[in-house]
């Protein structure tokens, strides 16, 4: 059973969300916020599997309240699905930055937003990665936030462990790079996950947001 916090500042939308998650197997909605704040609140009390995020709401957006979320988060922390009305979205990017595991379009089918919950749920690759690849190609050369980090050095990684992130950052699925590398599909998960530890990152998306942002791999390269 995959656990839902449904968030989003539309009623009517919100609703919809939450009425498909309930009516199909193997989901239950926890909770459901019309803001950031009360969606930061709710998912410290119901601690979900994934939150269901909308960008653009009023007050603390869902940027704010994914890092915020990720960082209260004890344990194991939620895979955050950004919710967005446009593919290429400045604001999609910024909550990949955060921790979001990926993003979905509101006028996607249930079946696609059924299937996007469980695979983010599962830790899989980014759902639809080439339109992630689009996006993050397209934000990210844009100069980092005031005050934000440098990326962390990419020397602390193998070789292999380079060559996994970048074939990630290029959109390719766990079994497209291992076909890629001559490797096991366990071998590639077992590389991305010691990658995102070194690189002390929280989700897939981050880490291929880091591989354009250090260069490693560049727009349309």
């Amino acid at each position: 059973m995959t656990r839902v916090l449904v968030v989003d500042d539309q009623f009517l939308i919100r609703a919809g969300l939450v009425g498909l998650l309930e009516a199909a197997p193997g989901f239950e909605v926890v909770g459901e916020a019309g803001d950031g704040e009360q969606a930061v609140r709710l998912a410290a009390e119901t601690r979900p599997d994934v939150v269901l995020m909308d960008i653009r709401m009023p007050g603390v957006n869902g940027i704010e309240a994914t890092e915020r979320i990720l960082a209260q988060a004890a344990d194991r922390p939620p895979r955050v699905l950004v919710l967005t009305t446009f593919d290429l979205d400045e604001y999609v990017y910024g909550a990949l930055r955060a921790g979001a595991s990926g993003f979905l379009l509101k006028d996607s089918g249930p079946e696609r937003l059924l299937a996007a919950v469980t695979a983010v749920d599962g830790g899989d690759a980014l759902f639809a990665p080439s339109v992630t690849r689009r996006l993050v190609e397209a934000f990210a050369r844009q100069q980092a936030p005031a005050g934000s980090e440098a990326p962390p050095d990419l020397d602390v990684l193998t070789t292999r462990e380079v060559e996994v992130l970048k074939l990630t950052a290029r959109g390719l699925s766990n079994l497209e790079i291992a076909d890629r590398l001559y490797i096991s599909e366990a071998t590639v998960k077992t590389h991305l996950n010691r990658t995102m530890t070194k690189l002390d990152l929280g989700s897939r998306a981050q880490a291929v947001v880091l591989a354009y942002e250090t260069g490693l791999v560049t727009p349309g390269g």
